[in-house]
């Protein structure tokens, strides 16, 4: 017998304050849907993700909606998030490493270390993250 996909799906405004309000939303969904998930690194990986499409993708989107689907399937969440903006080149940041003071550059490093997968499409605007569970 095939496990149930859980999935939740939300279009966002380009804002922090509506970041803040989904994760609220998702730490309830994480608890319902699959409390083995370890909290802390999946709300890391989907704030950063979203922190990302908002503050260097949304403004670029005359939609202005950021996409985020996540699915806990088989032992894994999936978090795929899509923006309206013209993207990244995701390759050449791929192997960056910030400097320990710098203020930002770090979201390559947290997902890299949080995710077990990290899948970017060619233009840069869409983020696949799995993490096993």
């Amino acid at each position: 017998m095939k496990a149930p996909r859980i999935e939740l799906r939300v279009d966002l405004p380009p804002t922090l304050q509506a970041i803040e309000s989904f994760c609220l939303q998702f730490q309830r969904w994480r608890g319902t849907a699959c409390a083995d998930l370890n909290a802390f690194s999946s709300e890391l990986l989907l704030r950063e993700a979203l922190t990302n499409s908002v503050v260097h993708g949304a403004a670029q989107d005359p939609r202005g909606r950021i996409t985020c689907v996540l699915r806990i399937k088989r032992g894994r969440l999936i978090i795929a998030i899509r923006d309206g903006g013209q993207g990244f080149d995701w390759r050449a940041a791929w192997n960056r490493q910030a400097g320990a003071l710098d203020t930002h550059g770090r979201g390559m490093e947290i997902l890299r270390h949080y995710a077990s997968a990290v899948r970017f499409n060619p233009a840069g605007n869409s983020v696949t993250l799995i993490q096993r569970f």
